[in-house]
């Protein structure tokens, strides 16, 4: 017995420790569920309604008092209001505190509340209940809910996707300890078939209990609107509010009111746009989500790790765009790639003739050349088909650990012939000294593409004592301005080679029709729509297919899924094949990842892996074992890696006469129609590995008993994790079923980063194999998984740095968007131009000579320093110092502030009394710094009850946004250079990562006290400018609502806004809308009497707003 073993046996594997953490929380649903279920259909409404008065009463006494110092806010002294501020913080700590002990004692009861319901859906086809106004409300927008006199009659089928479902599903126990799981903010591991959606339901009703809001997120539309579609009745039946916000455009009324049900459904990307967009707006009624309070994540692998290494970004055109030098430098790299391939079939010549010959040297030089043609190209097909050879990649391996030894010493001796060096693994092509040559040419400049040693040209232009300073500091901005131009060259070439040599079309992109390059993902073979390389690695490959080049974009919001899901109270989340991934989830979000047992016990024969020599050895056994399968009568899903194996064995199956179907994971409803009829005898179906997610293949006795699902995958995934999505298509709920995966020696996960150990044991298998025998070992597959394990835990690094350069950028996110947060909602807008001014005292106070503080508070503040001698200044307590300035420049504002308030009112007075009409509209009041006139909207009404007031707070809003607008965008910018150019650090033996966060700290402060200058000089200076109250000049500001949907910002507001950032806001990012299934939607005429039992026209009721 091991070690681990013992350990096991003594204290028990995790597994069994989180089952017995589990056990009594289900004992006591299952103790309260006889009550339950003894209820009439009414009293079951009752006992959840209150459920819901008893959890939200337990915070009564602090949302009371949260209430009450939100209201005394407006009378507080502007310097006070802080610790209101922290108040109110402290006490919405408490709530949340308070309402999660709360729902854990709640717990039992709602789920048997949600189990007892699923019960008498699947028991009764009505089920009858006393109307009330929530249900009448149904009536009018749903079929399964209809008004009979004061009776609502719930039907138990409705329209989910675009099919109509029957429900007759009841939870089982292992879905109580799944539901369990998931409200302590933990993973659910659940095998394929375990229900999934079904067990969401018994967490998402208890936490939507709050009011809070809970989302459920979801991998694409289809599911979404499915899932809320398929799940909504069961909550509605109890009074809670369900929508999904992928059915509706961003920032409309219906996707904010989305926001405001209890229970929201979406996709990972629209709740991540909304966030942005919402940190992007410029009025309060433009917001549309809430606080991040609970949600649950479906098929959380997928989203959490797979979808977070691409970070979500709201773009726009670049203002300063560059000239882009792609176009200029593809012949260049076109000339210089031929040139490669051209060297690269000689050295494998040279390696076929000498690698197997007897004279010892002559074999070392084949292998050699063999390394040489690897670095070259290490994609050529025939150089694969080599290395599958017994002893070749043995013998190329000992070659480079040879050149690999004292830290790389001899490597540049290896690739010296070549023209550049791809290192597959790495995902970096690196030109060399012919390489350059080539590319210089003739040119007059020979070091055209060569990066300076910027360290030490420096370092000799400080230690030059001939130079003067002011000498000194031009040439250091020359040789800086000189290394920027030559860097983004080298980097444009290096693009370019990537695209070239690393990059296949319709492998890991395809061009459209209309000419547009959009990235395939790699996991689902899905189009990425909106997606995009980064660092100008898209342009490059728009270069090379020669498609129009899209010019450089800036970035106005991005964030990573990592740092989104990360901002919720509590995150949970649900799939099949998470468990591989559980170091990852904890050290990033702190979920631990639980296994639940399945309901019945898996019937499913893994069987060992079937490796081949070559892929068309492989192929030709895959298309042997299809057509056995066939025979016998059973279905069979077989999982590809790529789109285009997937259309290569359609090819080759058609060319045998099997009929077969190609998972079009395009087009999700056509999707699950194709995996539905995918258990059917004799069916085979194609499909990458992670499609069909979300979807079951359900099996008839006749299938059963045929031996069930038959799985076959083509390749081994880079991850274990998706050759385990793939095998648990089969032995769904008991069903039997097998699963067998092909390999090859040609495969990219065997030729990259299968070991030197594999390679000798297959080597010594395949001597003396005929073609198309294989190999088939439990400790060969044992071998492949440890190779998939480090793939891996390379890839986690992966994840991980990106995650430490956005976690520097999400800091500063933080920081600037409360900000923008405050001036949008305008609540604690006072306090933060309180902390400005005070910022500016003190930074004056501590920098500035006293003839500099003086010239600097007049340039800031628009006052005389208070501070009278020289003396005083420099020898007197700072801190006092700084609050004598801090005390005059407040005086001084509230003084303009007053003023304005008083020269707005005779207008506001007139305007509102002689144009009623208007009391609802935005007019424009003008406000002038003496440099330049901004024109303010500001709520008519708002202002005359507030005598004025509401001008100064609209002026202290707009220049707020205006300023971190424009910080913000200029600070993305400078992050994106920076990013881009501290990869250069590596070059010096720096880490690029250090370089990135101390540059960032110095560009965030610099931001900072920009914003702060700018607002705190405007603010200081305001002043309404005097003009005739005339009809003529009043002008009235476009309602926000109206605006949005015209996806720019209207001619009123060009002063404070970027007309191009609001269009990148309004862009739609929801998947392609033809992907929604077609179906008819209830219709009621105009003059029908209204569904909800009113007795009324539809016109005059529900139809009323229509």
């Amino acid at each position: 017995m091991g070690f681990n073993e013992f350990i096991s046996k003594l204290f028990g594997n995790k597994a069994s420790r989180d089952m017995r953490e589990i056990q009594p929380w289900v004992e006591k649903v299952k103790a309260a569920y006889p009550a339950i279920s003894e209820l009439s259909n009414d009293g079951l409404r009752a006992a959840s309604a209150a459920l819901r008065e008893k959890i939200q009463s337990t915070v009564t006494e602090e949302r009371a008092r949260i209430a009450e110092l939100k209201a005394s806010i407006e009378n507080t002294e502007l310097e006070k209001r802080e610790a209101v501020f922290n108040q109110i913080d402290k006490l919405e700590k408490e709530v949340l505190e308070k309402l999660d002990k709360a729902l854990d004692e709640a717990l039992p009861e709602a789920f048997a509340i949600v189990k007892d319901s699923a019960r008498r859906f699947a028991e009764s086809e009505e089920v009858v209940v006393t109307a009330n106004d929530f249900d009448r409300n149904l009536a009018a927008k749903f079929d399964f809910v209809t008004i009979d006199g004061d009776k609502a009659i719930y039907r138990n089928h409705w329209q989910a996707g675009g099919n109509d479902t029957v429900w007759n599903m009841i939870h089982y126990d292992v879905q109580l300890f799944g539901g369990i799981v998931l409200h302590k903010g933990k993973i659910a591991e659940m095998a394929t078939g375990e229900g999934k959606t079904l067990v969401a339901t018994l967490p998402v009703f208890l936490n939507a209990l709050t009011g809070n809001g809970v989302h459920v997120v979801t991998v694409n539309d289809y599911l979404a609107k499915r899932d809320s579609e398929w799940m909504g009745p069961l909550y509605m039946f109890h009074g809670l509010s369900v929508d999904c916000i992928d059915k509706h455009q961003p920032n409309s009324d219906a996707r904010r009111n989305a926001y405001l049900a209890d229970i929201t459904f979406g996709t990972n990307n629209e709740f991540g746009f909304d966030y942005l967009r919402d940190n992007m707006a410029t009025q309060p009624s433009d917001l549309v989500q809430r606080q991040h309070n609970y949600a649950i994540v479906d098929e959380v692998d997928s989203v959490l790790i797979d979808d977070a290494r691409t970070p979500l970004i709201i773009s726009g055109p670049v203002p300063r765009s560059a000239d882009q030098m792609f176009e200029e430098y593809r012949p260049l790299v076109e000339r210089l790639v031929e040139a490669q391939k051209k060297l690269a079939t000689q050295f494998l010549a040279e390696a076929r003739t000498k690698i197997y010959s007897s004279n010892k040297d002559e074999v070392t030089e084949g292998y050699l050349s063999l390394f040489r043609s690897h670095k070259a190209l290490p994609k050529n097909k025939p150089l694969i088909k080599l290395l599958s050879e017994p002893g070749v990649k043995t013998g190329m391996l000992k070659t480079e650990e040879y050149y690999m030894e004292q830290n790389n010493r001899r490597m540049p001796e290896a690739v010296e012939p070549l023209y550049f060096v791809i290192d597959e693994k790495g995902n970096s092509v690196d030109l060399t000294d012919k390489g350059i040559e080539l590319i210089t040419g003739n040119s007059p400049d020979q070091n055209l593409f060569v990066l300076p040693d910027i360290a030490s040209e420096l370092s000799m232009l400080e230690n030059d004592d001939k130079l003067s300073n002011e000498e000194k500091v031009a040439k250091k901005e020359q040789l800086l301005t000189e290394y920027s131009i030559k860097s983004e060259r080298v980097h444009t070439i290096n693009q370019l080679l990537k695209a070239y040599t690393m990059f296949d079309r319709d492998v890991e992109y395809v061009v459209t029709e209309d000419g547009q390059v959009k990235i395939v993902d790699e996991q689902t073979g899905r189009i990425m729509e909106g997606r995009r390389y980064s660092d100008g690695l898209h342009q490059a490959i728009e270069a090379k297919e020669r498609v129009k080049v899209e010019a450089a974009s800036q970035t106005f919001a991005t964030i990573t899924l990592q740092n989104y899901f990360r901002m919720y109270h509590k995150l949970a989340g649900m799939t099949g094949t998470a468990e591989t991934e559980a170091g990852e989830f904890w050290d990033i979000y702190k979920l631990d990842v639980v296994v639940i047992p399945t309901n019945r016990p898996i019937a499913r024969n893994d069987m060992n892996d079937r490796i081949y020599k070559t892929k068309r050895e492989k192929y030709n056994a895959v298309i042997e074992e299809i057509d056995r399968l066939v025979k016998e009568g059973r279905p069979v899903l077989v999982g590809t890696t790529s789109v285009e194996i997937s259309e290569l064995l359609s090819r080759l199956l058609t060319l045998r006469k099997i009929p077969h179907n190609v998972l079009n994971a395009k087009l999700h409803q056509k999707e699950a129609d194709i995996v539905a009829k995918a258990g059917l005898s004799g069916t085979v179906t194609i499909a990458t590995n992670m499609a069909g997610r979300g979807t079951d293949i359900k099996l008839s006795k006749e299938v059963r008993d045929a031996g069930g699902l038959a799985i076959i995958g083509t390749e081994r995934h880079e991850s274990r994790r998706v050759d385990r999505q793939l095998r648990g298509r089969a032995g769904r709920q008991g069903d039997p079923g097998s699963s067998v995966f092909f390999v090859s020696l040609e495969d990219n996960l065997m030729r990259l980063f299968g070991s030197e150990r594999i390679s000798k044991i297959l080597d010594s298998r395949f001597v003396g194999f005929k073609d198309g025998d294989m190999i088939e070992h439990s400790m060969i597959s044992k071998s492949i998984e440890r190779a998939q394990k480090k793939v891996e835990e390379n890839n986690f690094g992966i994840r991980k740095r990106l995650l430490e350069y956005d976690d520097v950028m999400n800091k500063q996110r933080t920081v600037i968007y409360t900000k923008r947060r405050h001036a949008l909602i305008g609540e604690r807008i006072g306090m933060d131009i309180v902390n400005m001014v005070w910022d500016r005292c003190c930074h004056i106070v501590e920098n500035y000579t006293f003839e500099d503080a003086k010239m600097e508070m007049l340039r800031l503040m628009a006052i005389e320093l208070p501070i009278a001698t020289e003396d005083e200044f420099t020898k007197g307590d700072p801190e006092k110092n700084a609050e004598k300035c801090f005390e005059a420049a407040m005086a001084s504002f509230k003084q303009r502030t007053e003023r304005m308030a008083e020269i707005a009112l005779p207008f506001i007075d007139f305007v509102y009394k002689e144009h009623p009409e208007m009391h609802e509209e935005h007019i424009y009041v003008p406000i002038t710094d003496g440099r330049h006139v901004y024109q303010i909207p500001v709520n008519l009404k708002a202002a005359y009850e507030t005598r004025g007031k509401e001008v100064i707070k609209s002026f202290e809003k707009a220049i707020l946004l205006h300023t971190i607008d424009n910080a913000w965008k200029e600070n993305l910018r400078d992050l994106d250079d920076l990013k881009h150019s501290v990869q250069n650090a590596s070059y010096e033996q720096k880490d690029p990562l250090l370089i990135f966060k101390l540059e960032s700290v110095t560009l965030f402060d610099k931001m900072v006290n920009k914003i702060n200058d700018q607002t705190v000089s405007i603010l200081m200076r305001g002043q309404i400018p005097v003009q005739e109250r005339e009809q003529k000049n009043v002008k009235v500001a476009p309602d926000p609502k109206q605006r949005r949907p015209q996806q720019r910002y209207s001619e009123t507001k060009v002063d404070l806004n970027d007309p191009n950032q609001q269009a990148a806001a309004q862009r739609d990012t929801r998947e392609n809308v033809k992907r929604e299934p077609v179906r008819v939607e209830k219709t009621v005429g105009r003059n029908d009497p209204c569904p909800c039992g009113s007795g009324k026209k539809f016109k005059n009721c529900h139809g009323r707003n229509l």
